[in-house]
């Protein structure tokens, strides 16, 4: 028998009064027509077994959806762990659902409650799940720009693990992958700004460089475009380099026919440019069409120009290359040719065949004779300081055996200070002929031949000199000894002295009257025999010869 409470619960609207009603009229029927009470005993028992099968179906069909109902709530508790665990996002209501599994509320309430919550994580899942498609699409296209015949496998999303560091992990490979491609894309840039370029200083249009596709043009960030382009590149430079050498050696003897022919500046103005690139590097060589093959050619055709007007003034130029030449050995004070070794160059002149050589012999003479006087300046600078020193020792012997050089007159004052620097340089004349001799020494020892002055071995002039110079000491010092001796044979001849003239004027004559000047002086030191003729300066040699054993004055001692 059910309790009151849950005959309540089973049976809400009263069936029991309705169940006896309906006993209570089949009993009225059943006497009625009479029926038996073991018939009678048989009908309610069947009756009752068909209830009691009614009551059964409808229990299993409870039954069924409780357990039905209980799968769900498991399943949905799954899915949602499942998920979580996908998505790496602790479960929020899976506690809650499994604690609701343990009785506490009813299934469908339970079953309700874990409804949103799986709904939510699904759409979460969803979400995700996007996340990654978008991820690995530009994943997959990024790397299909970067190497578009690699077949690598595309990267595919697992829906079995949509956590946040897998996305992070994918998403940074993206990040890298896209510096990549900003790597790629400025390289790409600058080898065809490079191309760009190279192919302009070629003078040469980039659109007809047939190893090159459109692609690159298009921004191809490929290997295979990466190394099209870098192949193209090494091309041109090969180009560049063999037309730089082309246009170095033509400039080179465009520059050696200017200075050849003395060209003038507005002749050379047309390839100045050019020639100021001939020692330039690869990168610095810039310009526009600087090396296209229309510029070679007019370069090239300058060349030949200057060839055959070279040909045209081979005699003019031989002649102007010969008097360069003397005028350098001039200056280094070296000897001149012989006239017979000019007349035999000058009569091949006329040979086409020999032209060239004698042009080449004089252009190598002229270097030799540079690199001579460049190293005999040191030396020839001493020797024109000591050569002033020697003209200022002349003038100064002739002014000291000039008798009248006391005489007060007007420039006095000047000829005095005159002899007072020429003494005091005079007195230096040893030491730098001393340093003119050592200078010398070093140099013939170093170039291992004998240094010749105007044809004379310097060495041989210096010693000359200073015999000489030895020479007109002696003498002083005998004069000096003679004077001594005369003067003290005066005084014992006559102990009084004489008294000074009285008329002091008669002595103010001016050294420029009567030839009593230095300007008259006819005597000269570096005139009397056994002077060396390097000694004999153009003021000496244009004075005359006078008594070399004429007394010098005590002021020049």
């Amino acid at each position: 028998m059910l309790s009151l409470k849950l005959r309540a619960i089973l049976f809400p609207f009263q069936m029991e009064p309705r169940r006896e009603e309906l006993l209570h009229e089949l009993g009225e029927m059943w006497d009625e027509i009479g029926e038996a009470e073991e018939d009678r005993r048989g009908m309610l028992h069947a009756l009752e077994e068909d209830c009691l099968n009614v009551y059964r179906t409808k229990v299993e069909q409870v039954r069924q959806h409780r357990a039905q109902l209980k799968r769900e709530i498991a399943d949905s508790v799954a899915e949602v762990a499942a998920i979580c665990a996908t998505i790496g996002e602790p479960p929020a209501t899976v506690q809650t659902a499994c604690s609701s599994l343990q009785g506490t509320g009813s299934l469908k309430e339970e079953l309700g409650s874990i409804a949103p919550e799986l709904a939510e994580m699904r759409k979460r899942r969803e979400e995700r799940r996007r996340q990654f498609l978008d991820v690995t699409d530009r994943l997959n296209r990024i790397r299909q720009e970067i190497n578009p015949s690699d077949h690598q496998p595309r990267v595919v999303v697992d829906n079995s693990d949509l956590t946040l560091t897998k996305l992070e992990e994918l998403r940074a490979y993206l990040q890298h992958l896209h510096l990549e491609k900003e790597n790629r894309t400025k390289k790409v840039a600058e080898l065809m700004s490079f191309l760009h370029s190279s192919s302009l200083v070629l003078g040469m249009d980039l659109r007809e460089i047939s190893s090159l596709h459109g692609d690159e043009q298009a921004g191809d960030i490929s290997d295979g475009a990466i190394a099209r382009l870098v192949s193209e590149i090494d091309r041109l430079r090969e180009i560049k380099r063999d037309r730089m050498q082309k246009l170095q050696d033509l400039v080179a003897s465009m520059l050696e026919l200017w200075n050849l022919m003395d060209t003038p500046s507005e002749e050379q103005r047309r390839f100045q440019s050019v020639a100021c690139n001939i020692a330039a590097s690869e990168d610095e060589i810039t310009e526009p069409n600087a090396l296209s093959m229309d510029f070679i050619r007019n370069v090239e055709a300058e060349v030949v120009r200057l060839e055959n007007l070279k040909e045209c003034r081979m005699k003019d130029l031989v002649v102007k290359k010969y008097e360069e030449l003397k005028e350098i050995r001039r200056r280094a004070r070296l000897p001149e040719e012989e006239d017979s070794d000019a007349m035999l160059m000058f009569d091949a002149i006329d040979s086409d065949a020999e032209r060239s050589l004698i042009l080449e012999q004089l252009e190598v003479q002229i270097a030799e004779a540079k690199d001579l006087e460049f190293s005999r300046k040191d030396v020839l600078e001493r020797m024109e300081k000591w050569q002033a020193a020697l003209e200022e020792e002349s003038w100064l012997e002739e002014y000291s055996r000039n008798e009248n050089r006391y005489n007060v007159g007007k420039g006095t004052h000047l000829v005095l200070k005159r002899a007072e620097k020429a003494r005091a340089l005079v007195s230096k004349m040893p030491a730098m002929a001393e340093a003119l001799t050592a200078k010398v020494v070093a140099w013939e020892k170093e170039r291992g031949a004998k240094f010749e002055y105007d044809g004379d071995g310097l060495l041989d002039m210096l010693e000359e000199y200073s015999n000489t110079r030895k020479e007109k000491e002696q003498e002083r010092k005998r004069q000096r000894d003679q004077r001594r001796l005369q003067g003290a044979a005066e005084r014992d001849a006559s102990p009084v002295a004489r008294p000074p003239p009285k008329n002091i004027k008669n002595v103010t004559r001016t050294l420029s009257m009567g030839g009593g000047g230095v300007s008259g002086r006819k005597a000269s030191a570096s005139s009397r025999p056994g002077t060396p003729s390097f000694l004999k300066s153009p003021m000496s040699a244009r004075r005359s010869g006078s008594d070399e054993g004429q007394i010098l004055s005590d002021s020049f001692e």
